[in-house]
């Protein structure tokens, strides 16, 4: 019922989209109800297609090339009531959140479904812009993704890759095909738990962590109709809404008692004799958060939050965006057997895998990754910014930005922009080599930005380095370890879907054909 309504939604607002043309262009003459905004559609054309947001890329996709065309790089859709801007071009971003980051750093109200999920907004990506959000990035950039942290959980990675490789060869000996994604997910999650709450966790744990964590990935994009209107929406969608507070609730019963756990160890050894803090979790417990001129402990519902917080955004989009580059190199084998012949020049006998060392003299494995982040972000926008209370009333390019209106940045289109990239659209990491269009590309944007796949500025994702560091190790090591060619019958389609984050449609089924060296993966 709920899956019957909103299609006739979906397809009562897309008659409404069929009258662009007509409808949606600017009338001359006539001055547009709120003039100081970046121009756009009227409010009520504009309301289906952000509902078809949360279903299709393309409607995304067809949405975003329309009010460029028509509208130029900056432009505004309304949801009903709520203007939402938009920019669509990287010299625009770079002023907005590089020349005026501080200006366009904040973030507007949340709606029903992040209040509820990032306990009032007190998450690192979630936070307004000021002492909480300083307070929560810091504790997460020394104490997790610290370059001697990252150091710290090399075992968990080495673990993981050994599970990976043998789920690789069982499906091989078992169905003659592999199907990776589930064996990415798996293998990035237990790493990703281990760095949250510690070693020492039965697989079962680990498993169930897993599949609550995946399961509200998937139904996230889904929650957000309850974003509109909720009094309605949640009467309209009753078991959606009842799944999403049965997801928190959840979570609330399954990470809790790790928390616990770790506080319970911590309180076992003594202050004196827990110096080090040797996952996630324990930094919350000793971290203090700035509130009402003084300073308090974090609550457990709290830490709750942040710790799915880290377990989402270090898993999803990095498992995505390796299955991406695996889906080219079965499709074009000739890159393939090039990453693969810099990765036996670097590692050499027949003792161990890839290891982290080994990653910073493979400048082809890092040109691989970067194509494949140019070719497919994480996601199509950043996180919604907005202009912080000492900027209310900024401007944007000449455009008046209201004090809470929601300001998106494209992150695919300008990856794809023909003007940095030419033949934009095709996987070719050569362009990242000294003499490429790419070379010594600034992901950060500081210089300039040619592509932004972790957002930039002061809100740019904090994650930078892990996610290279597992991207470039998880490639390594597969491609090392197998031959991937493509399953007869099943060549490799790159058609997207929209969940968290944007993931095959299809997923990349292929044939993994085993080296003969060995490994002592132990």
């Amino acid at each position: 019922m709920e899956d019957w309504l909103y299609y006739s939604l979906s397809i009562a607002f897309c008659l409404a989209l069929s009258l662009l043309s007509s409808s949606l262009q600017p009338a001359t003459g006539t001055p547009p109800a709120v003039p100081s905004l970046p121009p756009g559609p009227t409010a009520l054309l504009a309301i289906g297609p952000l509902l078809l947001l949360g279903r299709t890329s393309f409607g995304i996709d067809l949405i975003i090339r329309t009010a460029r065309s028509w509208y130029g790089p900056i432009f505004t859709i309304y949801f009903l009531s709520t203007p939402v801007i938009f920019v669509a071009d990287r010299e625009v971003a770079r002023r907005v959140l590089v020349q005026r980051g501080a200006a366009f750093a904040d973030r507007p109200p949340a709606n029903l479904p992040t209040r509820i999920f990032t306990s009032d907004q007190r998450t690192i990506i979630s936070a307004a812009y000021g002492p909480l959000w300083r307070v929560l990035r810091l504790n997460l950039a020394v104490n997790v993704l610290h370059p001697s942290s990252l150091r710290r959980h090399a075992a968990a990675r080495r673990s993981a890759v050994s599970g990976l490789i043998a789920g690789v060869a069982l499906q091989m000996r078992g169905e003659g095909t592999v199907v990776v994604e589930g064996l990415l997910h798996r293998a990035m999650w237990r790493v990703a738990v281990i760095m949250c709450f510690g070693d020492g966790l039965g697989d079962a744990v680990v498993a169930s962590v897993t599949d609550l964590q995946r399961e509200f990935l998937a139904s996230v994009v889904g929650f957000q109709v309850f974003g509109a209107v909720p009094a309605i929406t949640k009467l309209l969608f009753r078991r959606r809404f009842k799944r999403m507070l049965s997801i928190r609730r959840r979570q609330e019963e399954l990470l809790a008692p790790l928390i616990r756990a770790r506080r319970a160890r911590r309180d076992a050894a003594g202050d004196d004799n827990f110096a080090d803090e040797d996952c996630y979790a324990d930094s919350l417990l000793s971290l203090r958060i700035p509130e009402d001129g003084g300073s308090r402990n974090l609550t457990e519902s709290e830490m709750v939050c942040l710790c799915s917080e880290f377990l989402t955004s270090t898993t999803d989009s990095t498992a995505a965006v390796t299955q991406w580059i695996m889906a080219h190199l079965v499709a074009q084998p000739e890159i393939q057997a090039k990453l693969r012949a810099e990765i036996r020049r670097v590692v050499t006998g027949a003792g161990a895998g890839v290891e982290d060392e080994h990653l910073r003299r493979m400048p082809y494995l890092r040109a691989v990754v970067l194509e494949g982040l140019r070719r497919h972000p994480p996601t199509r926008f950043t996180v919604p910014h907005a202009a912080t209370e000492e900027a209310a009333g900024t401007t944007l390019d000449g455009f008046s930005v209201p004090r809470h209106a929601p300001v998106n940045f494209t992150l695919a289109g300008m990856g794809l922009d023909e003007a940095v990239w030419p033949d934009a659209r095709r996987f070719r990491p050569e362009r990242f080599l000294p003499g490429g269009d790419g070379e010594g590309v600034d992901l950060t944007g500081g210089k300039e930005i040619k592509m932004m796949p972790f957002g930039a500025g002061r809100r740019m994702c904090p994650g930078v380095g892990l996610a290279l560091l597992h991207l470039e190790y998880f490639v390594a090591n597969l491609v090392r370890e197998f031959e991937w060619k493509e399953a007869p019958g099943e060549p490799v389609e790159f058609a997207e879907r929209l969940e968290m984050s944007l993931v095959m449609k299809r997923p990349l089924r292929a044939i993994a054909v085993p080296y003969t060296h060995a490994h002592n993966w132990s």
